[in-house]
Protein backbone atom coordinates (compact mmCIF):
# COMPACT_ATOMS: atom_id res chain seq x y z
CA UNK A 1 0.00 0.00 0.00
CA UNK A 2 1.66 3.46 -1.12
CA UNK A 3 1.62 6.03 1.58
CA UNK A 4 1.46 9.45 0.12
CA UNK A 5 4.90 9.80 0.19
CA UNK A 6 4.96 8.07 -3.27
CA UNK A 7 2.54 10.56 -5.05
CA UNK A 8 3.80 13.04 -6.91
CA UNK A 9 5.27 15.79 -4.89
CA UNK A 10 3.15 18.76 -6.77
CA UNK A 11 -0.26 16.81 -6.20
CA UNK A 12 0.94 16.66 -1.96
CA UNK A 13 1.70 20.07 -2.19
CA UNK A 14 -1.02 21.48 -3.92
CA UNK A 15 -3.24 19.03 -1.30
CA UNK A 16 -1.86 19.79 1.66
CA UNK A 17 -1.97 24.30 0.76
CA UNK A 18 -6.35 23.31 0.13
CA UNK A 19 -6.54 21.69 3.37
CA UNK A 20 -4.64 24.46 5.08
CA UNK A 21 -7.22 26.58 3.93
CA UNK A 22 -10.00 24.76 4.79
CA UNK A 23 -8.60 24.41 8.41
CA UNK A 24 -9.11 28.46 7.88
CA UNK A 25 -12.33 28.16 7.00
CA UNK A 26 -13.67 26.03 9.92
CA UNK A 27 -11.97 28.40 12.33
CA UNK A 28 -13.43 31.08 9.97
CA UNK A 29 -16.97 29.28 11.07
CA UNK A 30 -16.03 28.91 14.42
CA UNK A 31 -15.89 32.67 14.81
CA UNK A 32 -19.02 32.98 13.29
CA UNK A 33 -20.62 31.40 15.38
CA UNK A 34 -19.04 32.61 18.39
CA UNK A 35 -20.23 36.17 17.03
CA UNK A 36 -24.26 34.75 16.66
CA UNK A 37 -24.06 35.43 13.08
CA UNK A 38 -26.92 34.39 10.53
CA UNK A 39 -27.58 30.86 9.66
CA UNK A 40 -27.92 30.92 6.21
CA UNK A 41 -24.12 32.52 6.40
CA UNK A 42 -22.96 29.77 8.54
CA UNK A 43 -24.79 27.03 6.07
CA UNK A 44 -23.33 28.47 3.63
CA UNK A 45 -19.89 28.40 4.30
CA UNK A 46 -20.02 25.03 5.57
CA UNK A 47 -21.16 24.50 2.32
CA UNK A 48 -18.51 25.73 0.65
CA UNK A 49 -16.29 23.85 2.96
CA UNK A 50 -17.87 20.67 1.77
CA UNK A 51 -17.18 21.52 -1.77
CA UNK A 52 -13.34 22.15 -1.13
CA UNK A 53 -13.27 18.54 0.79
CA UNK A 54 -14.56 16.96 -1.62
CA UNK A 55 -12.50 18.42 -4.64
CA UNK A 56 -9.31 17.42 -2.32
CA UNK A 57 -10.65 13.58 -1.89
CA UNK A 58 -10.94 13.61 -5.73
CA UNK A 59 -7.33 15.08 -6.02
CA UNK A 60 -6.20 12.15 -3.74
CA UNK A 61 -8.45 9.78 -5.14
CA UNK A 62 -7.13 10.65 -8.59
CA UNK A 63 -3.42 10.59 -7.31
CA UNK A 64 -3.86 7.01 -5.69
CA UNK A 65 -5.65 5.16 -8.43
CA UNK A 66 -2.91 6.39 -11.14
CA UNK A 67 0.01 5.56 -8.67
CA UNK A 68 -2.06 2.01 -8.70
CA UNK A 69 -1.92 1.46 -12.15
CA UNK A 70 1.61 3.07 -12.79
CA UNK A 71 3.14 0.88 -10.05
CA UNK A 72 1.89 -2.73 -9.59
CA UNK A 73 4.73 -3.57 -8.76
CA UNK A 74 4.02 -2.07 -4.87
CA UNK A 75 1.17 -4.71 -4.83
CA UNK A 76 0.82 -8.06 -4.06
CA UNK A 77 -0.39 -8.76 -7.70
CA UNK A 78 -1.70 -6.10 -10.57
CA UNK A 79 -5.14 -7.08 -9.36
CA UNK A 80 -4.33 -5.95 -6.09
CA UNK A 81 -3.75 -2.35 -7.53
CA UNK A 82 -6.55 -2.37 -9.63
CA UNK A 83 -8.72 -3.43 -6.56
CA UNK A 84 -7.13 -1.28 -4.12
CA UNK A 85 -7.92 1.61 -6.66
CA UNK A 86 -11.83 0.88 -7.34
CA UNK A 87 -12.26 -0.14 -3.28
CA UNK A 88 -10.81 3.34 -2.94
CA UNK A 89 -13.25 5.19 -5.70
CA UNK A 90 -16.01 3.41 -3.85
CA UNK A 91 -15.31 4.31 -0.30
CA UNK A 92 -15.09 7.92 -1.86
CA UNK A 93 -18.27 8.10 -3.64
CA UNK A 94 -17.24 8.38 -6.87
Amino acid sequence: MPSTLQLPADARDDMTARLKRIEGQAKGIQKMIEEDRDCVSVMNQLASIKAAINSVSGEMLESFALFCLRHPEQFVSPEQAIEQAVQAMVRSGR
